[in-house]
C-alpha cells in the first residue's frame, strides 16, 4: 500500500518524498501493536485531501512514493542497521524521508545515517517521555533508551515531556528539555526550543506527545499533553526557521474500535510535508 492511496502516485525515480515503513514492536515494554502502525497510516492516508488548506498547497507534487517496509526483526541492533542503511542510501540520492513506525527504536537508525549527512543537525524530538535511560530491560536499545542512543550521533532538544525516571535525571540537559507542564502555562518556552535547533533539524514525533484525548492509541499514553494546532503549530515555525532534512512519526497502537488516530497520524504527516514543501524555493536536501 503507497501513502495517500491511488490518488498519489508517483514513480521512485520522480519523487522526492519517500516513506519508508518500519513494522517493529520487539522492543516495546507495555501495550504490543505498533508494528501495526505503518499499515493502519497508510491505510488511513487514503482519505486524506491532499490540497492543503492552510498552506493552501499540494505537497504531492513534489512525488511522494511509499517504499517496501523495513522488516527486520531479528535484533534490536540488526534492524537499527537495516534502518541506517536504507536512510543512508535515501539521503545519497537526495530523497527526503519519511519514517513511519513502529515504536521508537526504528529512530535510532535513521538518526544515525542523517546525523553522518548533516553537519549542524539537532534532533528534535517531541515526545511525552524522555527516554534517556542508558539501558531498559537488558537492552541499549529499548525504545526507553532512543534519545541516549540519538545523543551519540548529534544535539537532543526534548519538547513535551511530561515522564521520565529517577535515572534518567543525571542525563537532563536543562536548557534542551522542554516540559509539558511548563509549556501549558509559558507559551514563550517554544521559541526558546526552536532558538537551541541548529541549521538542520531532524524532528521524530512520538504520538504519545499528544494529549490521549486526542491520540489514546500509543502504547504507554500520558495525560498532559499539548493540543494539536499548537504542537503543529510550533513545528510550522521550525520548519520556517531551519532547514528540516527529515522526520520520523512512530508509537501508533492502532485500536480495531477507534480508527480516528490513525488517520490523525497520517494527517499529520501529511501536514508536515506541507509546511515543508509549500514553499517551492525550499532549502537544499544535499548535506555534506
Amino acid at each position: 500500500m503507497n501513502f495517500g492511496g491511488n490518488e498519489v502516485v508517483y514513480n521512485y525515480s520522480e519523487s522526492g518524498i519517500i516513506i519508508v515503513p518500519v513494522p517493529y514492536d520487539e522492543t516495546s515494554t507495555w501495550m504490543k501493536g505498533a508494528d501495526k502502525g505503518p499499515d493502519a497510516i497508510l491505510e488511513a492516508s487514503v482519505n486524506l485531501e491532499f490540497y492543503d488548506v492552510e498552506t493552501s498547497s499540494e505537497a504531492h507534487l513534489k512525488g511522494i512514493n511509499t517504499i517496501p517496509p523495513v522488516s527486520e526483526k531479528e535484533t534490536p541492533q540488526k534492524l537499527i542497521n537495516a534502518v541506517y542503511d536504507k536512510i543512508k542510501s535515501l539521503l545519497s540520492e537526495k530523497k527526503f524521508p519519511v519514517i513511519i513506525g513502529g515504536n521508537h527504536t526504528v529512530s535510532i537508525g535513521a538518526i544515525k545515517a542523517f546525523s553522518e549527512h548533516f553537519e549542524n543537525l539537532t534532533v528534535l524530538q517531541l515526545d511525552a517521555h524522555a527516554d534517556l535511560r542508558q539501558a531498559y530491560e537488558g537492552s541499549e536499545f529499548n525504545h526507553a533508551c532512543t534519545m541516549a542512543r540519538a545523543r551519540e550521533f548529534a544535539q537532543v532538544v526534548q519538547v513535551g515531556i511530561r515522564s521520565m525516571s529517577a535515572e534518567e535525571l543525571p542525563f537532563v540537559e536543562t536548557d534542551k528539555i522542554f516540559f509539558s507542564h511548563e509549556l501549558y502555562y509559558d507559551k514563550s518556552l517554544y521559541k526558546k526550543a526552536l532558538d537551541n535547533l541548529m541549521e538542520n533539524v531532524y524532528i521524530t514525533i512520538d504520538l504519545d506527545v499528544f494529549d490521549p484525548s486526542l491520540i489514546p492509541s500509543t502504547g504507554t499514553p500520558e495525560p498532559g499533553g499539548p493540543a494539536y494546532f499548537e504542537l503543529l503549530h510550533f513545528i510550522r515555525d521550525v520548519i520556517k526557521a531551519r532547514n528540516v532534512v527529515g522526520f520520523d512519526v512512530v508509537e501508533l497502537c492502532p485500536s480495531a474500535t477507534n480508527k480516528s488516530p490513525d488517520f490523525i497520524a497520517a494527517k499529520i504527516i501529511y501536514q508536515l510535508l506541507s509546511y515543508r514543501f509549500a514553499n517551492p524555493s525550499t532549502p537544499h536536501l544535499g548535506g555534506k
